[in-house]
């Protein structure tokens, strides 16, 4: 069976399962460029309409069902409408989601958080992490009156301009990486205000410090950068990090949006590393919209109203009711045991899915920490965002049809390979996963010989 006919049938599988999503997708497109608001959902030939979730099963318009391992990009760390979620949001409706006043359930979820987070004095609340990212920069060039953010090359922090500069790696470079807009829209001038450093590179880092401290406001980083391939922080680089930015005079920012649910207090407190400035979402809103950032006392009085030159932050919804009380029911149902058992539940699928690819004779590993990990097509090691990037453009259309064979086999994970547990999960879903995983490379393996025999291991099995 050569490959095109192996791609072929992959393709066939999803289209002859999937008839009303395809009608939805044209549905769409006459109202929704390219048929959706998310760019993150669509892939080809056209995304399956997920219409209920349940647990950790996801249904879709055709009736099939599927194991969730995208969690809505890691926010649902409990899965699809969890008891005590539904049931708090329920009551909320009754009584009003947003009254433009100050709110109660505020105050419990900042407390909550507060008390979670040692590095976290006062918090404020936003709508998505997009917002909650920009508020962070702008908190810091404020408080130090600099201007100049550095970020980590291959780092995603939302699509605001700021930081939408070097979200896909510089690979050509060997040295610093150049800085470079992503896409059309975002105008050239941010480029004046943000500098890239390679990750897990103290001395890239030290070298930007040292030349240009005088200007630079914060660095701003993923502990473990999510769109930048989950790859972990090597032993010492987190705390190096903050020892330069304390030798320099630079504030610390860690964006913790997609890290926060591998420790109850952040992946902060497992570096044993307290940022200046933090910056919260997706889990902490129980499956509504959210976005906080939130620090040190000193740094966070600049929004205080009564403060003399206090900084203006305001949002029709910020702080909501219903988001708030979502967020404590989903905080309160994640004690540091459920997230060491998610946790576990990662490790298991992680290695999983490593030795699966061994298994099969092809060159892949998940990549991650915890609950939180991404397929690479790659037994290379991947020490940075840049080498994650490399490892995809030479494993050509592999992915894309993993993720086809894989939703064709019941499992939902991200389109470029990104997977995540959840407290809904069983060891019986991980075992189905691992099932899954290894019958659909099976099925790829003769489209490997043929398309991209640098990826077949020796010997063959």
């Amino acid at each position: 069976m050569n490959a095109q006919t192996i791609a072929d049938g992959i393709y066939q599988r999803y289209l002859a399962r999937t008839a009303t999503s395809r009608r939805r997708d044209e549905e769409a497109q006459q109202v929704l460029p390219g048929g959706d608001t998310r760019i993150a959902t669509y892939y080809a030939p056209y995304p399956t309409y997920m219409v209920r979730g349940s647990g950790c099963t996801l249904y879709d318009a055709d009736g099939g069902q599927y194991i969730d391992f995208l969690n809505n990009y890691t926010s649902l760390i409990h899965g699809h409408a969890h008891p005590a979620i539904v049931e708090v949001a329920a009551d909320q409706v009754m009584r009003g989601t947003v009254f433009g006043a100050a709110a109660e359930p505020q105050i419990q979820l900042a407390r909550m958080l507060t008390e979670r987070v040692p590095s976290i004095d006062l918090i404020r609340f936003a709508n998505s992490g997009t917002e909650a990212t920009m508020m962070a920069m702008r908190t810091a060039r404020a408080f130090t009156n600099r201007n100049v953010i550095v970020k980590i090359d291959g780092g995603y922090h939302g699509s605001h301009d700021f930081a939408e500069v070097s979200v896909y790696p510089d690979t050509t470079s060997n040295r610093l990486p150049e800085p470079h807009v992503e896409g059309r829209g975002v105008p050239r001038s941010v480029l004046n205000e943000i500098m890239v450093a390679p990750f897990n590179d103290l001395a890239g880092l030290e070298l930007i410090l040292s030349q240009h401290a005088a200007v630079i406001a914060a660095v701003i980083l993923e502990p473990m950068p999510n769109a930048g391939g989950m790859v972990p922080p090597q032993p010492g680089y987190l705390a190096g990090v903050r020892r330069l930015c304390d030798q320099y005079g630079v504030l610390l920012i860690f964006d913790e949006i997609v890290t926060f649910r591998l420790h109850s207090a952040g992946m902060q407190a497992i570096a044993g590393v307290q940022p200046d400035l933090t910056a919260l979402g997706k889990i902490i809103g129980g499956g509504f919209p959210v976005g906080a950032f939130g620090g040190k006392r000193e740094i966070m009085s600049q929004y205080d109203p009564r403060h003399p030159q206090f900084i203006m932050h305001t949002g029709t919804f910020n702080g909501n009711n219903m988001t708030m009380s979502a967020g404590i029911a989903a905080l309160e149902h994640l004690p540091q045991s459920a997230i060491d058992r998610v946790n576990a539940l990662g490790d298991r699928l992680r290695d999983g899915i490593t030795a699966a690819f061994h298994t099969a004779g092809i060159a892949g590993q998940a990549l991650g920490f915890g609950s939180l990990m991404q397929v690479h097509w790659t037994n290379q090691p991947i020490p940075a965002p840049r080498e994650a990037a490399l490892a995809a453009r030479s494993a050509g259309r592999l992915q894309e049809l993993l993720h086809l064979e894989l939703l064709n086999r019941g499992v939902h994970i991200g389109p470029r390979g990104i997977i995540c547990t959840s407290t809904a999960m069983t060891d019986a879903d991980i075992t189905f996963a691992l099932d899954q995983f290894a019958a659909a490379l099976a099925t790829l393996r003769p489209y490997v010989a043929e398309m991209a025999p640098h990826l077949l291991l020796n010997p063959a099995p």
